[in-house]
């Protein structure tokens, strides 16, 4: 009789024989700087996640550079928006200056921004709106001005999540043009037009005053799109594609691992985290598991990269 048993009768042969492994160094820290001081704000909707002024920044960081966390990605929270979301380019906007203060106080820690804007204008869209919609190719000039002021405060990479066409030309020849050729891109290449990102709403005070998103984002229901719209990425000059959300895309991650030679990226995103934390709280789950298995089936799908709000709590587990 074939006895594939043998393999597991002790916690010893099934680590030798294990073909996944989760590590510290798959994992970016997301972090929401708010514009102001005195701030450190725990997000209802997101148990242990906070707001923080730059000012209040430094024990959150402290604790990733300890945990050996290797980047962070940046989302800011100005205190003034605009219907163009101009913020986004002011070299000393929250951003840039967090860029700044990250790079000058934590120089080993990598520093990724994200390039978007519905943070940033009046109308919580991620662009410039034009007859109830957004304009994608005058969203573009605007996305280069944001990057390339990204790239001037120090930035180690950026990582556009707008989801219009021809995004990551626009960034490539920006960045090159203007003597920024080395600087990454990371590709939210396959980002769905989800639910799951309810909390980060909240979060980033992002929620848009009218519609939706989906006529930029893409549809849940597409697989076959996603690989083309990676395609684009990949072929425009994205050294990173992204799958967001992870979960329930786990497909998709595999899709876009057997078919690019590139590192993939995953986002472990909000309401994935959310509900994690809910049912541990009601004592339905035992978090910490559901935690670390959930991010094993990221890694498993063929994440290279795992962007998750677990970050620090995994970081711990594995650390133990």
């Amino acid at each position: 009789m074939l006895r594939t048993r043998r393999l597991r009768k002790s916690e010893a042969i099934r680590r030798l024989v294990r073909e996944t492994i989760l590590s510290i160094n798959d994992f970016v820290y997301p972090l929401f700087i708010e514009e102001g001081t005195n701030i450190e704000t725990e997000i209802a909707s997101m148990p242990g996640i906070k707001r923080f002024s730059l000012d209040k920044i430094a024990k959150e960081l402290d604790e990733v550079v300890a945990l050996k966390i290797p980047a962070v990605l940046l989302f800011g929270i100005p205190s003034a928006k605009d219907d163009e979301g101009t913020e986004t380019w002011n070299e000393n906007g929250i951003i840039q200056k967090a860029i700044r203060f990250i790079k000058q106080n934590y120089p080993d820690l990598y520093v990724i921004t994200d390039v978007c804007f519905c943070e940033y204008t009046s109308h919580g869209h991620c662009g410039i709106i034009y007859e109830n919609d957004v304009d994608n190719d005058a969203t573009l000039v605007n996305i280069a001005k944001q990057v390339i002021s990204h790239a001037k405060a120090g930035v180690d990479m950026v990582a556009p999540s707008g989801m219009m066409d021809g995004t990551i030309d626009m960034i490539r020849q920006s960045l090159d043009n203007s003597g920024f050729a080395n600087l990454p891109i990371m590709a939210y290449s396959v980002k769905y037009a989800s639910a799951f990102y309810g909390p980060f709403r909240d979060a980033a005070d992002s929620a848009p005053t009218f519609g939706d998103r989906k006529t930029y984002q893409m549809d849940p229901s597409n697989r076959e799109e996603g690989l083309r719209k990676a395609t684009f990425d990949d072929e425009e000059g994205a050294d990173i594609l992204m799958v967001k959300p992870a979960l329930s895309y786990l497909d998709i991650i595999r899709d876009l691992k057997n078919n690019f030679d590139r590192p993939i990226a995953c986002y472990n995103v909000s309401g994935e985290y959310a509900m994690i934390k809910a049912a541990a709280e009601k004592g339905w789950i035992d978090g910490e598991k559901v935690m670390m298995e959930s991010l094993l089936s990221m890694k498993r799908a063929g994440a290279d990269i795992i962007i998750t709000y677990f970050a620090k709590e995994a970081a711990k587990v594995l650390n133990k």
